[in-house]
């Protein structure tokens, strides 16, 4: 079931990896008409959201540079141009991150958890019940995206 479910997590970030990848800088920048968010801020949100949900619920460090947390955090929107270098770094820890979550998690490193309900009305309670979140949080997301993508294709 774990190896499932980590699968299912990374084949929908490495989908949202090659829309990021068949988009420019700029579409990837640009929020169109009747949005509030643009592709990049979706593509770091959900590698924060799993750093969040995973380690500070569970009391530990985040692994991230600390200045992306601040930016795709929930509540935030974006707020500057992101950069071809930051997209890379951004692409990069997109599987990273869930390499290391799925290490941390068979070294047993999440003992204490703060429960969290999430705006989905799921109630989270343990690491483990975060990661069989993701799939859910990484693909709506990533549907999102999708849309905006659309939506500039259309312009």
């Amino acid at each position: 079931m774990e190896n499932y479910l980590f699968n299912t997590i990374r084949q929908t970030r490495k989908n949202f990896i090659q829309l990021i990848e068949t988009s420019t800088v700029e579409e990837l920048n640009e929020v169109p008409a009747g949005f509030n968010n643009n592709m990049i801020w979706n593509f770091g949100h959900i590698i924060v959201s799993q750093q969040l949900l995973c380690y500070k619920l569970a009391g530990l460090t985040p692994s991230i540079d600390p200045q992306y947390i601040l930016s795709y955090q929930k509540g935030t929107k974006p707020e500057k141009f992101i950069t071809a270098e930051e997209i890379n770094n951004l692409k990069e820890l997109m599987l990273n991150t869930i390499d290391e979550l799925a290490t941390d998690l068979s070294n047993n490193v999440f003992v204490n958890y703060h429960g969290f309900i999430t705006s989905y009305g799921v109630e989270l309670n343990s690491t483990a019940e975060a990661i069989q979140f993701f799939p859910i949080h990484d693909a709506f997301h990533y549907g999102c995206a999708s849309s905006i993508k659309k939506a500039l294709n259309k312009k």
